[in-house]
């Protein structure tokens, strides 16, 4: 068996593991793909027709304000999905953007395939809700976060969430994703690095 789909494979042995017939038809319904830094996966007014599982690489979604600023609003490195579920299951043109940080290599997997695998297998089904779900809960936990707390809590909570990423993001990413300016960022690092 391909050695980047035993990856895929693996990933849902953390949920309910996947059987020999789920693994077959999985394994016809995804494409490997390699990704160029800067690449986009989505743009702004295009329509997400893709989950994408990253084997290796980082991406982020963002969101573009009527004055030009970028807002990060996910980021996804290894054994992570990403896509604009909004887009993808409601069929409009999303209003966010996704690209790739780092050269990167993902596997996708089409919406209708995706659509059939869960028709076809309540394990698939089962999985992908559970992963739904933890990322509404993720992403629920932030706006509550952005509402109630300082920056300083926020920088703690992202280094809890994305430990692998805060030496890979340029300080740019991260300040974008916690709301504040890279300058404080700066601020509140060295102030954590002389503790």
């Amino acid at each position: 068996m391909n050695s980047v789909l035993e990856k895929l494979f693996a990933y849902f042995d953390d949920y309910l593991p996947l059987g020999e017939k789920e693994k077959e038809d999985l394994s016809k319904r995804v494409t490997e793909r390699k990704i160029k830094r800067r690449q986009f996966l989505l743009q702004e007014g295009d329509t997400c027709k893709y989950y994408s599982f990253v084997l290796e690489g980082c991406f982020r979604m963002y969101y573009t304000d009527e004055k030009g600023k970028e807002h990060n609003i996910q980021f996804a490195s290894e054994d992570e999905w990403i896509s604009d579920i909004g887009s993808l299951h409601n069929q409009v043109p999303s209003r966010m953007s996704i690209e790739a940080i780092e050269s990167s290599h993902i596997l996708q997997i089409a919406r209708e395939d995706l659509w059939y695998l869960y028709t076809k297998h309540h394990v698939i089904d089962h999985n992908f809700r559970v992963i739904i779900e933890d990322k509404f809960i993720e992403m629920q936990n932030r706006v509550l976060q952005n509402i109630s707390s300082t920056a300083y809590d926020r920088y703690a909570s992202f280094l809890e969430q994305y430990p692998q990423l805060s030496n890979r993001l340029p300080n740019t990413q991260i300040a974008s994703y916690l709301g504040i300016t890279p300058e404080f960022l700066s601020k509140i690092r060295a102030e954590k690095a002389s503790l």
